[in-house]
């Protein structure tokens, strides 16, 4: 079953804060239950976003929201962050939907980059199968570590 794949609209900022607090406790449990900023995300911080970035979103049947990234482009790179898809619909493609049409929404970026824990490694997983690579890592917090990934924008790769 394919899902559209719509822009976000200012009412959407509370489901899309629901939704990202629930897949991203999964993060949180990662490295001890610590507070992230998915997960302390504020409803106006939300409402923000979603009127300076681009945020897609997945809705299932009913019209539920169970899927987003949003991006934003600054001096050629598509910055991509808070890609989300509903526990239950994990495994299914959505993630690597949402990815795809990112990209392709940005499609004169000079390349794309993103950001997750060390840990997570079903998210690197992800992330190496469309095409990233790891380019840095930092560390933000004592036993966390983020990884950087890139890779090079659509007409660089033609």
């Amino acid at each position: 079953m394919t899902h559209p794949i719509h822009l976000a609209r200012p009412d959407c900022a509370a489901e899309l804060l629901a939704l990202q607090r629930l897949c991203f406790q999964s993060e949180s449990d990662l490295i001890g239950g610590r507070p992230i900023p998915p997960l302390t995300q504020t409803l106006q911080s939300m409402e923000e976003d979603l009127k300076h970035q681009t945020v897609l979103l997945i809705q299932d049947i009913s019209g539920r929201i169970v899927g987003s990234v949003r991006a934003f482009l600054k001096a050629g790179t598509c910055h991509v962050g808070r890609l989300m898809v509903h526990p239950d619909l994990q495994g299914k493609g959505l993630g690597r939907a949402l990815m795809q049409a990112i990209e392709q929404h940005f499609p004169h970026a000079e390349r794309y980059e993103l950001f997750t824990g060390k840990v997570s490694t079903r998210n690197i997983a992800l992330y190496q199968k469309l095409g990233y690579s790891i380019f840095k890592e930092q560390d933000v917090a004592e036993d966390v570590t983020l990884v950087f990934m890139e890779k090079p924008g659509l007409q660089a790769a033609l």
